[in-house]
């Protein structure tokens, strides 16, 4: 074969299945610097001759796998052989890739093992919420208040300390203030759910204590390809009556990609083993498309999203409505975003996103008065600068935010309307040395709070402009015992400023059935956590183990005072800034035992303390556990799981205990490949014996306990032509 290009250097290598390791044909395969295309043979193997000596960013698609980023390094001059191995859509793996960019270290490569769900993995997790899907990950839990307002906890924080981010970039809504709003976001159409903790995460967020969710989606489709992509969806689960429809769309014009997604979802009430869950209702609908224009360096899109959802937020216990509240949500999201790719200068590559988010919530009385209602209209820049090797760093990133919030209220809410500007600017860096990587991290924000009245009279204290200054800083280290294991430790300093709600409420909150009242005199959060952990890598066993410790400052919650404001006759909820503690550990296990069964074990445990009393912090979720075996022939899956939680005692004052629980699940997978098409079916019986069973961090948990025996199917279908 002659030499395609001017250079000494040949790439040879083989594209194989990452759960099978079997070869991959037809794979096509991008050198983005030099826009060469080619395929594997029927083996999986490919070869390039004549190549410089460089660094080369080379992306691998192909219609039954997931598309990935791989760097190649060739600047020993040196022939190299590589394999590249693609996660399977119609198959179980667990990986972690920030989006957009393949992994540069060790250290990001061994978390993957339990922080993202995709492919057939996430296929049998959907649930009908971002939090349901996660909740049996090691470190997270549920937090809800009837089936539709839950959201995600990562050990025992939530809140705005638990960020939710849309192909990297913030998600706009009330989710992280109060625990009847809904994540707006449909899980069904993801393409992967990343959980990620550590020093990259101060890209995203001030607060290292707590993590990001990051939902990759590419709404802007950025990957090259020549033929159009079809998805159909479908799915329906027996507790709630619910159904899901959907289909996304990718077709290429040239150098333009289009995408197009279209998902309509309908639940009713909720049926547990004692009953049915009245006013647990839900329907969504959700619609979007985008557009980019790719080029020989990189590209440039546009995207729009539409998000609808009106759910039912039951009553039935202490201080709810006796018919509960219904709430409706419109929000509608554009988005622009260009990445130039500059190779192996010192500028690897610049990244421009902007972004405006339009939110609206109402919360209706059983007689259809609004009594509460919520706006917010958002405007968000940032610039992301990734950089090649410079002194002891072998890459890097920096980036620059900007943020405006226009917050406004109305109904019986008493809080200020307000607006937040925020700048920021944060760093990552990566060192690896032979044995040793390390990954730096900081993060410096400017926030302003304006609400839009000042207030010297008012009952909670003088509500007037407020100005923070805050830092964070993170770094992980980790060493290299051997091939297999490793060992390694963080330690970080983490910042939170208070958000509009906590600092100006007043008032009752309709949905919540709670009185709020905030403190204009907030201090922001701050906080040093540490974490150890160890990775040991076998062929057949992986396992992860970490042990946690965070000590916070000023650490804002909203904590139940015992009392009733008798005007609305609701409990009442003060805010307030105390010193807390966090402590715990989590781990999972993969073993595979044979060529067809593999056992899979997970555990999280949090403690929670008041640092000056000594007393247990509200909404900590108990010793949790996840066990489930697996048998795998071919194309089909079946698995038997048990959901285990212990007690939950160690509560605050006025909290409810729970009970311990095992539940047991199963389910089974069956893939069709054709060669334009393949067809992922999955079936899941959970709660399988109908057990009664109580979520400690659920609002309703007084009144029925979660669902019954429940039958869930998912279809999908990938096609292309």
């Amino acid at each position: 074969m002659p030499s395609l290009f001017f250079g000494q250097v040949n790439l040879t290598g083989k594209v194989i299945d990452a759960h099978s390791g079997e070869s991959i044909p037809a794979a096509v395969l991008h050198v983005e610097k030099l826009n060469y295309y080619l395929t594997t043979d029927n083996d999986g193997n490919f070869k390039i001759e004549g190549l410089d000596s460089a660094k080369y960013t080379i992306h691998i698609s192909h219609i039954a796998y997931a598309s990935e980023h791989y760097q190649v390094d060739l600047t020993s001059g040196k022939a190299e052989r590589v394999i590249f191995q693609l996660s399977p859509k119609a198959v179980e793996i667990s990986q972690v890739v920030i989006t957009g960019e393949h992994s540069h270290s060790k250290l990001e490569e061994l978390s993957a093992s339990s922080n993202k769900l995709q492919g057939r993995r996430l296929e049998k997790n959907l649930g009908l919420t971002l939090a349901s899907t996660l909740k049996n990950e090691a470190g997270l839990a549920m937090r809800s208040m009837g089936p539709a307002p839950a959201r995600p906890v990562i050990r025992g924080l939530s809140g705005d300390r638990v960020m939710i981010a849309e192909d990297g970039s913030k998600s706009v809504d009330l989710s992280s203030t109060s625990p009847d709003h809904a994540v707006t976001i449909d899980p069904f159409n993801l393409e992967s759910i990343e959980v990620i903790r550590g020093p990259k995460l101060l890209l995203n967020s001030s607060t290292t204590i707590g993590g990001m969710v990051n939902i990759v989606k590419h709404e802007i489709p950025v990957d090259p390809h020549d033929e159009v992509y079809l998805t159909l969806g479908g799915y329906g689960e027996s507790s709630n009556k619910g159904y899901l429809g959907s289909v996304i769309t990718e077709i290429p014009i040239d150098n333009f990609i289009l995408k197009g997604e279209l998902s309509r979802r309908k639940t009713n009430d909720l049926n547990t083993p004692i009953g049915s869950l009245e006013n647990s209702y839900s329907e969504n609908l959700n619609y979007g498309g985008g557009v980019s224009y790719i080029y020989k360096d990189g590209y440039s899109g546009i995207a729009f999203k539409k998000f609808e959802l009106d759910y039912g937020i039951p009553g039935g216990f202490i201080g709810a409505h006796p018919n509960g509240v219904d709430i409706a949500i419109n929000k509608h999201r554009i988005n622009f975003s260009s990445k130039y790719n500059f190779g192996d200068t010192f500028i690897e590559s610049i990244k421009l996103d902007i972004s405006r988010d339009y939110y609206r919530h109402k919360e209706f009385e059983a007689n259809g008065a609004i009594g509460s209602e919520f706006r917010i209209t958002h405007y968000n820049g940032r610039a992301t600068i990734n950089h090649n090797e410079l002194s002891v760093f072998d890459n890097g990133t920096f980036r620059f935010n900007g943020e405006l919030r226009d917050f406004n209220i109305g109904g019986f809410v008493f809080t200020s309307p307000a607006k937040l500007y925020n700048f920021s600017f944060a760093l990552f860096e990566n060192i690896s040395l032979e044995r040793i990587n390390i990954e730096l991290g900081a993060r410096v924000n400017f926030d302003k709070i304006e609400p839009e009245r000042q207030n010297h009279q008012s009952d909670i204290g003088l509500i007037r402009t407020r100005n923070f200054e805050t830092f964070s800083l993170s770094g992980s280290f980790l060493y290299s015992l051997s091939d297999i294991i490793y060992i390694g430790a963080n330690i970080s300093r983490s910042s939170r400023i208070p958000t509009i709600e906590e600092l100006y409420s007043e008032g009752p909150h309709l949905a919540a059935y709670s009185y709020e009242v905030g403190n204009p005199n907030l201090n922001a959060e701050t906080g040093i956590g540490t974490e150890f952990f160890i990775y040991h890598q076998f062929d057949k066993l992986n396992f992860n183990l970490n042990i946690f410790y965070n000590d916070l400052n000023n650490f804002i919650v909203p904590r139940k005072t015992g009392e009733i404001n008798y005007q609305t006759f609701l409990p009442v909820y003060q805010t307030s800034g105390v010193g807390a503690r966090f402590y715990g550990t989590d781990g999972r296990i993969e073993w595979k035992i044979s060529q067809v069964y593999s056992l899979t074990l997970s555990a999280s445990y949090t403690i929670g303390k008041f640092k000056e009393v000594g007393n247990n912090l509200p909404q900590i979720p108990p010793l949790k556990g996840f066990a489930g075996i697996q048998y795998t022939r071919d194309n089909f899956i079946f698995s038997i799981n048990t959901e285990m939680a212990a007690a939950q005692n160690n509560v605050d004052q006025f909290e409810e205990p729970t009970v311990g629980y095992i539940i047991l699940n199963a389910s089974a997978q069956y893939s069709i490949n054709t060669r334009l098409a393949v067809h992922n079916f999955t079936f899941n019986i959970d709660n399988l014996l109908n057990k009664e069973y109580r979520n400690h961090l659920s609002r309703v948990k007084s009144v029925l306990p979660e669902a019954g025996r429940n039958f869930r199917l998912t279809y999908k279908l990938y096609f292309h032509f």
